[in-house]
């Protein structure tokens, strides 16, 4: 005789079996007692349960694990597989502007270039000994000055004229003529280059110099050393001197441009420059020389019957 528990859970699992039986054989028709849904078969409960596990156990619901994925996908590891466009937008820096990156890093010339300048303003005003009453050598203050005169354009241009109209000789003349033309042209080049360059003069300068125009306000180049460099090559090349007259000639145009700096007009580099460009203003002149044969009638204005 079974026992009264074992009837009872007999009977509740048998009804429950029943009653999906009843519910399947409801549902479907023609398919005797059990049906598509039936468990027997796998019903649709039972899936329906499965795939309620599975997609809730699914790796995919999860945020952090797709974010976890994609970061270890290798298009995301090459930087072009951005999550969202706030992540890219945070990740990417804004690029810096050129001139930016060009203070953050110099170049070796710039820094070299920079470097000369600041030797070269240091030495500048060392060097200017004679800049003012006041300096250690103030005493020596109108000598340069009146080496400064001797090297002026004015001075040069006037006493190259008058010797032009009292020349008697075509020879002279030929040589006068040239000496205007290179005084002419140094005047032309340097006028342009100080009004390109535009580079004030030494701070501890005085403005009292003999003549000025609007461009001599600009310090590079030397227009004087220029003139002296220029003057002095081309007196050793067309004139018969002695020996001591042509020391004394390079001594004068090195000495002028010496005094330059002395005086406080220019740089050591300005000077420099100048020496460099009066010497080659020489060979253009040089190269370009004038002759009667050339240009006659420049020197009809000054032939005498």
């Amino acid at each position: 005789m079974p026992s009264p528990r074992r009837s009872v859970e007999g009977r509740s699992l048998g009804a429950s079996a029943a009653g999906s039986s009843g519910g399947g054989g409801g549902g479907g028709s023609g398919g005797g007692g059990s049906g598509p849904g039936s468990p027997a078969h796998g019903g649709c409960a039972g899936r329906f349960e499965f795939q309620s596990l599975l997609s809730s156990r699914a790796p995919a619901s999860d945020p952090t694990c797709a974010r976890l994925r994609a970061s270890e996908s290798p298009v995301h590891r090459r930087g072009s597989f951005p999550l969202t466009a706030a992540g890219s937008a945070q990740a990417t820096p804004a690029p810096l502007p050129e001139d930016d990156l060009m203070d953050l890093n110099p170049s070796f010339l710039g820094i070299a270039l920079r470097s000369l300048l600041a030797i070269d303003l240091w030495l500048s005003k060392k060097l200017g000994v004679c800049a003012g009453e006041s300096s250690s050598w103030g005493s020596m203050r109108p000598l340069m000055k009146l080496l400064e005169i001797s090297g002026h354009g004015i001075p040069w241009l006037l006493g190259t004229l008058y010797c032009l109209s009292r020349s008697d000789s075509w020879a002279g003349r030929e040589v006068l003529m040239n000496l205007l033309f290179a005084l002419l042209l140094d005047l032309l080049l340097v006028a342009l280059i100080k009004g390109l360059v535009r580079r004030r003069r030494p701070a501890h300068n005085q403005m009292d110099m003999f003549f000025t125009l609007s461009v001599d306000k600009y310090s590079f180049p030397s227009g004087h050393t220029t003139r002296a460099a220029l003057v002095a090559r081309f007196i050793l090349n067309h004139l018969v001197l002695a020996i001591p007259l042509r020391v004394l000639v390079v001594l004068w145009a090195f000495i002028l441009g010496l005094s330059r700096v002395m005086l406080g007009r220019h740089n050591v580099t300005d000077v420099a420059f100048g020496f460099f460009l009066g010497y080659m203003q020489y060979s253009i002149v040089d190269y370009c020389w004038l002759s009667p044969h050339n240009v006659p009638v420049l020197f009809v204005l000054w032939n005498q019957p």
